[in-house]
């Protein structure tokens, strides 16, 4: 494909980097558009059913097509682009990584109210609730580096973004999420030394997280204190 692809993007946001990790990996050019989730713009709305992020414009002879949903997304490309494959060819491993992908997103959940809990209680609910699910996560990797072993699959491209919110809640509060989860940390870092991972996010993306934090009053934010 010759044209030039764009993300419809947020900057913090975790599904937009799986997109543009999945685009990075198989060497599909783009370009991305940043907005505002709060003000949303009225061409947005217009294309978005859900009005959320990721969209991912494709130019077509006829117009443009616009795709939704971050994991619709990394399917299409995975199926449309050349570049290596990035979904097992068994169809029982290929299913398997789609089940583990979907758990990725069940943790972004629990992550969502462990980043913005106001007090200790909901807290420590959702932070034993994401231990419990690495701890799960642990059990189901192997030798590494990535999830499936040698190669960098749709999976890990799910789980980078999860793995970046912990570059600032390490330095925030001594959460123990990881500790005792060898292969996870060991993913988790292989992960982070990825090009695609870093081109996922810009520069102030740690800065832009801790404003987040600091807007939605994060007990996080007072958690290494107590």
């Amino acid at each position: 494909m010759t044209a030039t692809l764009t993300l419809v993007s947020h900057h913090l946001c975790p599904y937009v980097q799986r997109a543009s990790i999945a685009l990075d990996e198989k060497g599909v050019r783009f370009e991305r558009t940043n907005i505002d989730l709060k003000a949303k713009p009225d061409w947005f709305l217009k294309i978005s059913p859900l009005g959320k992020v990721p969209l991912l414009q494709i130019p077509q002879e006829a117009g443009e097509a616009v795709l939704f949903e971050s994991s619709v997304i990394a399917e299409y490309v995975e199926e449309a682009e050349g570049g290596p494959k990035l979904h097992p060819q068994n169809a029982l491993e290929r299913a398997r990584h789609r089940g583990w992908m979907e758990f990725g997103s069940s943790i972004l959940s629990d992550l969502w109210g462990f980043e913005t809990a106001k007090d200790r209680n909901t807290y420590e609910e959702k932070r034993k609730a994401i231990a419990a699910k690495f701890a799960t996560v642990e059990a189901a990797l192997g030798a590494g580096p990535y999830f499936s072993g040698s190669a960098f699959s749709l999976v890990d491209a799910v789980f980078a973004p999860i793995f970046r919110y912990f570059d600032l809640f390490d330095t925030l509060a001594d959460h123990q999420i990881f500790d005792g989860l060898d292969r996870v940390r060991a993913w988790r870092k292989a992960l982070a030394e990825r090009p695609s991972v870093k081109a996922a996010v810009s520069a102030d993306y740690g800065d832009r997280l801790m404003v987040f934090l600091e807007e939605h009053d994060a007990y996080l934010l007072r958690a290494g204190q107590n």
